[in-house]
C-alpha cells in the first residue's frame, strides 16, 4: 500500500462458535436465504434475523442429470442474539410469507421487510411483508401497497435508503433479466411504489447482484449477473438529490473479480463484499474471494491491499484455509457494528451451515467520498443496525384494521414524537422513564451491581507510577474577565485568590492527593476536508460572531447529514474511555448558549491553527444543546472541529444528548423552528443516532477523569465504563450508563454515601467518601465533571478531589452565574478560567430584533419547562414537580 497506509486491506474471516437449545433453533445448511441485522430493543440486544432459502439440493456429483436443483424451499424464521451467540427459532403470529429463496429482506429499524423470491409454486408475489420484533410478541404483517409495483421478481436486491426509501433494483421476472428500481417512502400514506428514473451512468440489466445502503443514504449496487450470464465487475451508487432527483453515479476503482450470488454489508465507508460465482457456476477462489470496496477513498482492496487489476484466475498461491472458507456463493451477510457475519451458502454441490465472522478494520475510512458529494443524501449511521429511524414504518395488519407502526428502536411509545411538542410533563418524570428503561434493560440488578463490580480489578487503570510524575492540583488564583462590558473596565482580565470565590468554596476543605498516574498514548486518524470548512469559516468568530436575524440555519438538512457522518466515522473509532495528554481546555455544560462559546474562544484562546490548537487539546464534557436558543450552532462547530482536529478537539456525551431527553427541552423545537419542520425533524433524528456513538468518558494523563454526571451507586472502576459498548441509547446503557449522565455529588462534604437525587426517583447523589473510595481505587487524583449549573462556573467536592464545571453563563437566563473553563497545564496544575454574564444590550429593542428574538426563545422555554436549579441554592418545595430536575 505504500503511500496510503491508512487503506486498510480486506478482513480474514473466521468460524463463529454459536448455540441453541434443540436441533430446530439451528437453521442448518441453506442457501438463497436473507440475514438482515436488526437494532435492540428495550427487551433485547441486536440480533440477526435468518429467513427462508433452500435447505436441500437434487441431482449433483450421485446424480447421472447435469447441475444441480436447489430444494427445500422454507420461510422459516431463524434469530441470532449477537450478545449471547444463541439461535432460536421464532414463529411469529399472523400469516407469513411463502416459501421462498433468492428473494430480499431490508431492515426498518426493529422490523424485517421482505418481498419477492420463487418457491416451489413459482414467482412469489411483489407483497410486501414486515416482520415485526419491537415487542416480544412477534408478528407477521403484509403491507398493503397502492398502485403497480416492481411485480413478481427474485434474484433482485433491496435496502433501505436515507432511512426512508425502500429501494428495489434488478432481478428477474421469469421472462428477462430486469434493469429497472423502484422506491417507496416509508414516510408517506398511502404507501406507493414509484417507478424512478435516476439521471446519470445507469447500470445494466442483472440479477444476483448485491446491494447494500451507506449509512449516509447512498445505495450502492455491485456486480451480478447479465443477460447472457455474464458475470459483472461493476459497482454503481443510487442516491438522491434534495430535488427529489435520483442519479446513478459509476464507482471508481478496480474490482478484484466480476461476480454474482455473492454477499456484501456496508460498515462505515467500507463495503465488505465476499465470495461469489463466475460464468458456469464455478465459485470465485484466492483473494478475490475477499474484498473491501472503500467507497471515501475510490479504491478495491483485497487483503493484500490495494487491487489494481482483476484477479479471475486462481494463481498458484499457497493453501490458505482462511480462503478456501469463503469459496462459496449465494450465501449472506450482515453487520453490527463493526463486525460482518456470514452464513451458509453453497459449494460445489455441498449446503453449508457454518456462521463466519470478521471485523472490519479499526482505522477505516472517513467520508468524503468521490461518490457522495456535498448535494447529496445524507443520513443516519451504523449501518444495517438503526436504533433511531426518522419515520415510522406501517402496515395494515390483520382483518380487524389496526395500524402497526414503529418508532425504529427510539424508545418512546407510537405517538410521542407527535406529543414531544406539546409536552408538559415534570423532568422528575422524564428522567424517571429514562431510569425505568434503563433499569428494565440492565442484566445485572441495580442492587447487586456493586455487589459484582466491586471484584473486578481496575486492571485498566493501575500501573506503575514514576515517583518523579506531577501530581495534580488546582492553581491558587483563578482567571477572570472582569463583568463589565463597556467603558474602560471592558476585557479586562484578573487574577483571584480562590478563597475569594465565596459560592465555590463554602462546601468543601481544601487539600492535595498523592496519588500518581502514568500516562498512555492514544493516537487517531485524521479526516479529510469536507463540509466541516464551510461550518468552521461561517461560525468559529470568536470576537464578531453574531445570532442570524431571523434565527434561519444556514446548513440544510443534507449538509447536516454529512456532517454528522464524517464525525461520526471518528467517534466509531475512539475507545468509550478516551485517553488524552496534557495540556487540555476542559469546558462544561454549554447548553446551546454559543455567544458563551465564542467569548471563551476569545477570551482564552480557540481551537485553530490562528489560536492555540497547535499546544493544546480541547475536551467538551456534554449537553450542547437544550435551553440556549443556539444548540444548533453549538453542535455543528464542535463536530466541524472534531473533524478538523480529530487528535486535538474531543467530544463526551453528556445527559441531553438523547432524543427522549432533548426533544422535551429545546433541540427538538429548535430544529423544527430553524430548519422548517419536515427537515428540522430529520436533523434532529441525525444528531441523535450521532450522539449514541460519543465517548462516554476521557482520562487525562491516567490521573484525571472526565464525565458529565458522575459516579452514582454503580460505577467503581474505569474499566467498568470502558466495557459500555457503543452505540448505545439511554434506555439501553444500564444503570452505570445512567449513574456516568445524570448522578450528582451530594450538597456538601458532610454528606457522605448514597442519597436519593431531587432529578427524579431511581437516580442518587453520592458523597465524598464515594469520590475518595473510587480515586483510591483507581489510581485517579481528581474527578472533572458537568451537569450541574455552579455560580462561580466551577466548584470543588471531596476536599477538592472532584470538580464540578459549568461553561454556560446566567443560565437559562435567569441564574446569573459565571461559567468557566479548567485548563489542565502540563505540570498538571489546573487553573479555572471565568466569564461573567453579560449586562443586557444598550441597544434599544428596535435596534436589536435578534436579542428580542432570543430573549422571547429563553422565556418561553423557561416557561414551560422550569430551569434547574443551581447547585447549592434550594429550589422552592411548590416547584419540586416542576420540569426543573434534569
Amino acid at each position: 500500500m505504500g503511500s496510503k497506509p491508512w487503506l486498510q486491506p480486506a478482513p480474514t474471516y473466521r468460524t463463529l462458535e454459536t448455540y441453541w437449545d434443540s436441533d430446530e433453533d439451528a437453521p442448518g445448511p441453506r442457501c438463497g436465504h436473507t440475514l438482515t441485522a436488526v437494532a435492540a430493543t428495550k427487551t433485547h440486544g441486536p440480533r440477526l434475523i435468518l429467513f427462508g432459502g433452500a435447505t436441500a439440493i437434487e441431482g449433483g456429483a450421485s446424480s447421472s442429470a447435469p447441475g444441480i436443483r436447489l430444494a427445500g424451499v422454507t420461510n422459516s424464521v431463524h434469530s441470532y442474539d449477537v450478545l449471547t451467540r444463541k439461535w432460536t427459532r421464532i414463529r411469529p403470529a399472523g400469516e407469513p410469507p411463502s416459501p421462498r429463496a433468492a428473494h430480499a429482506a431490508a431492515a426498518v429499524g426493529t422490523m424485517v421487510v421482505f418481498q419477492g423470491g420463487i418457491g416451489p409454486a413459482g414467482h412469489s408475489t411483489d407483497d410486501l411483508y414486515v416482520l415485526d420484533l419491537t415487542n416480544d410478541k412477534f408478528k407477521w404483517h403484509r403491507v398493503v401497497v397502492q398502485g403497480q409495483g416492481p411485480g413478481p421478481r427474485y434474484g433482485h436486491v433491496m435496502d433501505l435508503v436515507a432511512q426512508r426509501y425502500l429501494v428495489t433494483v434488478s432481478g428477474n421476472d421469469g421472462k428477462r433479466v430486469l434493469s429497472d428500481s423502484w422506491a417507496l417512502d416509508t414516510g408517506q400514506k398511502p404507501y406507493v411504489w414509484q417507478r424512478l428514473n435516476p439521471e446519470g451512468d445507469r447500470p445494466s440489466a442483472r440479477m444476483y447482484a448485491t446491494a447494500s445502503a451507506r449509512s449516509d443514504g447512498m445505495f450502492l449496487l455491485c456486480g451480478g449477473r447479465d443477460s447472457s450470464g455474464a458475470p459483472l465487475a461493476d459497482a454503481y451508487g443510487l442516491l438522491m438529490h434534495r430535488n427529489g432527483q435520483w442519479e446513478w453515479t459509476l464507482a471508481p476503482g478496480v474490482s478484484p473479480s466480476p461476480r454474482y450470488q455473492h454477499a456484501a454489508v456496508f460498515v462505515g465507508a467500507r463495503l465488505h463484499v465476499t465470495g461469489g460465482a463466475l460464468r458456469g457456476g464455478r465459485a470465485i477462489e484466492g483473494e478475490a474471494a475477499v474484498a473491501v470496496l472503500d467507497t471515501a477513498a475510490g479504491v478495491w482492496l483485497d487483503r493484500n491491499g490495494l487491487v489494481t487489476s482483476s484477479r479471475t484466475t486462481k494463481g498458484h498461491a499457497e493453501y490458505d484455509p482462511s480462503l478456501e472458507l469463503m469459496r462459496r456463493c449465494r450465501h449472506a451477510s450482515a453487520s453490527v457494528g463493526v463486525r460482518i457475519y456470514i452464513y451458509g451458502g453453497l459449494r460445489g454441490d455441498m449446503l453449508l451451515d457454518d456462521f463466519l465472522v470478521a471485523e472490519n478494520s479499526p482505522f477505516q475510512s472517513d467520508i468524503n467520498s468521490p461518490i457522495l458529494t456535498p448535494e447529496r443524501a445524507a443520513n443516519l449511521s451504523s449501518p444495517r443496525f438503526n436504533q433511531l429511524n426518522l419515520s415510522s414504518f406501517g402496515a395494515t395488519a390483520s382483518d380487524d384494521g389496526q395500524e402497526f407502526s414503529s418508532s425504529g428502536g427510539m424508545s418512546m411509545n407510537k405517538n410521542s414524537m407527535e406529543k414531544l411538542r406539546e409536552a408538559s410533563a415534570a423532568e422528575a418524570e422524564a428522567a424517571n422513564a429514562v431510569w425505568q428503561a434503563a433499569q428494565a434493560a440492565s442484566a445485572v440488578p441495580a442492587e447487586e451491581t456493586s455487589v459484582s463490580d466491586d471484584n473486578s480489578p481496575a486492571t485498566e487503570t493501575a500501573s506503575d507510577a514514576s515517583d518523579n510524575e506531577a501530581d495534580v492540583r488546582l492553581h491558587p488564583r483563578a482567571v477572570v474577565v472582569a463583568k463589565e462590558a463597556v467603558g474602560n473596565l471592558g476585557g479586562m482580565v484578573r487574577q483571584l485568590s480562590l478563597d475569594q470565590f465565596e459560592n465555590e468554596s463554602r462546601r468543601m476543605i481544601p487539600s492535595n492527593n498523592d496519588l500518581s498516574y502514568p500516562t498512555k498514548k492514544f493516537a487517531r486518524q485524521r479526516s479529510p476536508q469536507g463540509l466541516h470548512k464551510k461550518v468552521i469559516s461561517t461560525l468559529l468568530r470568536p470576537r464578531n460572531w453574531k445570532a442570524p436575524a431571523n434565527r434561519r440555519f444556514f446548513l440544510d438538512s443534507y449538509e447536516v447529514g454529512e456532517l454528522c457522518y464524517a464525525a461520526e466515522q471518528i467517534f466509531m473509532q475512539e475507545p468509550t474511555v478516551l485517553q488524552l495528554k496534557a495540556p487540555v481546555k476542559v469546558f462544561g455544560d454549554l447548553h446551546g448558549q454559543f455567544g458563551d462559546l465564542m467569548r471563551l474562544f476569545d477570551e482564552y484562546g480557540f481551537p485553530s491553527t490562528a489560536g492555540d490548537i497547535t499546544y493544546i487539546d480541547y475536551l467538551f464534557l456534554g449537553d450542547y444543546v437544550d435551553r440556549g436558543q443556539h444548540s444548533l450552532e453549538t453542535i455543528t462547530l464542535l463536530l466541524a472541529l472534531k473533524i478538523e482536529y480529530p487528535e486535538n478537539v474531543h467530544l463526551i456525551r453528556g445527559n441531553h444528548e438523547a432524543a427522549d431527553i432533548n426533544a422535551l427541552f429545546g433541540f427538538r423545537i429548535e430544529c423544527i423552528e430553524r430548519m422548517g419542520e419536515n427537515d428540522g425533524i430529520w436533523a434532529w433524528t441525525r444528531f441523535n443516532q450521532l450522539f449514541n456513538y460519543l465517548p462516554l468518558a476521557a482520562l487525562i494523563e491516567k490521573k484525571i477523569i472526565c464525565m458529565h454526571g458522575g459516579i452514582g451507586r454503580s460505577i467503581h472502576s474505569v474499566e467498568q465504563i470502558e466495557k459500555l459498548e457503543r452505540p448505545i441509547t439511554m434506555d439501553a446503557g444500564s444503570i452505570i450508563l445512567m449513574d456516568l449522565l445524570w448522578s450528582d455529588p451530594t450538597e456538601n462534604d458532610s454528606i457522605e454515601g448514597l442519597r436519593p437525587n431531587a432529578r427524579g426517583p431511581g437516580l442518587v447523589t453520592f458523597g465524598p467518601d464515594r469520590v475518595t473510595d473510587f480515586c483510591k481505587k483507581n489510581k485517579l487524583q481528581l474527578i472533572i465533571r458537568a451537569h450541574e449549573c455552579v455560580m462561580d462556573g466551577f466548584e470543588r467536592f471531596a476536599q477538592g478531589q472532584l470538580i464540578t464545571l459549568f461553561s454556560a453563563t446566567n443560565y437559562c437566563g435567569t441564574a446569573n452565574n459565571a461559567g468557566a473553563i479548567l485548563v489542565v497545564g502540563r505540570g498538571l496544575v489546573i487553573v479555572p478560567k471565568l466569564i461573567h454574564p453579560l449586562p443586557p444590550p444598550m441597544q434599544s429593542p428596535e435596534t436589536s430584533p435578534e436579542h428580542v428574538a432570543d430573549d422571547t426563545w429563553m422565556q418561553e422555554l423557561n416557561i414551560q419547562r422550569p430551569p434547574t436549579p443551581t447547585r447549592g441554592r434550594p429550589q422552592p418545595d411548590l416547584d419540586r414537580s416542576s420540569l426543573a430536575y434534569i
